[in-house]
């Protein structure tokens, strides 16, 4: 599994826009993107940096992608792959294969603060699909699989507490949660409506196909 061993935050600040990597601390006033002097790229010259070229434009798209759902650049290619064969068109297909990602959707459910953390959650064996234990989070889910956490005490008093920090926030219409038996439901595939994050996929498929 790899690893982000420098500042997540800086990540945030390069794209510009709030990837919500660091959990509840993205949504308080410690957000670097809230505060003035520290909402713009990372460097020392970084207001001397010009007019981006179409390479450059094409690129932060594809590097947003790949950090908003905190995968490699190898697992990108490999959904780039997928989506270029499925009948539809191939970025909102990439969009929807990566949100199927289990530790993205735990994260959906509200299970986990980040998706880095439903990732642990998931590799940990803390969540089950249809009752089999699932440790891969990069397992895709589909329509009428249910999810439902491990049994174990500590896993359900783990969830608890973030759901108490947390409060009840609304889930998306593809998903039917369940906050006192902390289950959860595919009810539909997910559709490009169901994307938070602001990115331009056509220019994401256009720097994979190069």
């Amino acid at each position: 599994m790899g690893r982000t061993l420098g500042s997540v935050c800086r990540m945030c600040r390069r794209e510009g826009v709030k990837l919500f990597l660091k959990g509840l601390r993205c949504d308080t006033a410690k957000c670097p993107i809230e505060k003035q002097n520290r909402n713009k790229p990372p460097g020392m010259s970084s207001w001397r940096r010009g007019r981006t070229s179409d390479y450059g434009v094409h690129l932060r798209e594809k590097q947003k992608m790949k950090r908003y759902y905190d995968i490699l650049e190898k697992q990108l290619s490999i959904y780039f792959s997928k989506a270029e064969q499925m009948r539809c068109n191939t970025g909102e297909a990439l969009l929807g294969l990566l949100e199927r990602r289990l530790d993205n959707v735990i994260y959906k459910m509200n299970f986990a603060p980040s998706r880095r953390q439903a990732r642990q959650l998931v590799a940990h064996g803390h969540v089950h699909i249809n009752g089999r234990k699932v440790d891969v989070p990069s397992r895709l889910v589909n329509q009428g699989d249910k999810i439902t956490l491990k049994t174990a005490e500590r896993t359900k008093k783990m969830v608890k507490s973030y759901l108490d920090t947390e409060g009840e926030a609304p889930v998306q219409s593809w998903l039917q949660v369940d906050t006192n038996t902390m289950e959860g439901v595919v009810v539909a595939l997910p559709s490009r409506e169901d994307v938070q994050i602001p990115v331009e996929e056509q220019l994401v498929v256009e720097f994979c196909s190069r």
